[in-house]
């Protein structure tokens, strides 16, 4: 009797245990690594053989520069002469009223060479500027900030979408200069040169061209 009380006892503990051990929680799957930003991809090259992309903008005292790389990538000549055509539009898609100056006049100056001809051959390369300041003068008018930029080579061809890595922020001032088409030297790759000086703190933008 006592062998069976005590083997009694000794299931009733057993069960008493198995009933307060809690199971094990589940293990939870590896979170999800996150995925590198993937870069812009290159614009491919358009039915008529060019490329065109920005090349970076230059601020300064509230002054803009942006830098437009036209490339000729396809097998014959490409021939310019004037300034690229641009329209603005804001993120939703909608155009943007803006006068377009060609030059900088009234803007900046510096960029008012005129137009002349150039014939890039397969690989060369143009490039062309656009100039606006962020100024608000008026408080009532809602600033004018351009989310997408179409640009055409010339007036009269057909305008292609050009990456943006920001927005051209014209304040309120509504008008943005277009300089010419200019012919971009060949780059050359050299060992960079000693400092002769201090690096430059003049207000002036940089002159993408």
């Amino acid at each position: 009797m006592r062998n069976a009380a005590a083997g009694t006892g000794l299931l009733a503990a057993l069960t008493l245990v198995a009933a307060c051990t809690r199971a094990p929680a589940p293990i939870d799957p590896l979170p999800p690594q996150p995925t590198a930003p993937t870069a812009s991809p290159t614009p491919s090259c358009t039915p008529e053989g060019i490329r065109i992309t920005e090349t970076g903008v230059s601020a300064a005292m509230g002054l803009r520069a942006m830098g437009l790389d036209l490339v000729n990538c396809g097998d014959q000549p490409y021939e310019l002469r004037g300034y690229p055509a641009v329209r603005l539009r804001d993120a939703d898609g909608d155009r943007i009223t803006v006068r377009i100056v060609p030059g900088a006049t009234g803007i900046t100056s510096g960029f008012d060479a005129p137009p002349t001809r150039v014939v890039l051959r397969p690989g060369e390369r143009a490039g062309a500027a656009l100039l606006w300041r962020n100024t608000v003068t008026d408080a009532t008018v809602v600033a004018t900030e351009g989310r997408q930029l179409d640009v055409a080579p010339v007036s009269g061809r057909p305008a292609y979408p050009v990456a943006l890595d920001g927005p051209i922020d014209l304040g309120n001032t509504g008008r943005l200069g277009v300089s010419a088409w200019k012919r971009r030297d060949p780059e050359v790759t050299t060992e960079p040169a000693e400092p002769s000086g201090p690096p430059s703190t003049a207000d002036a933008p940089i002159n993408p061209l």
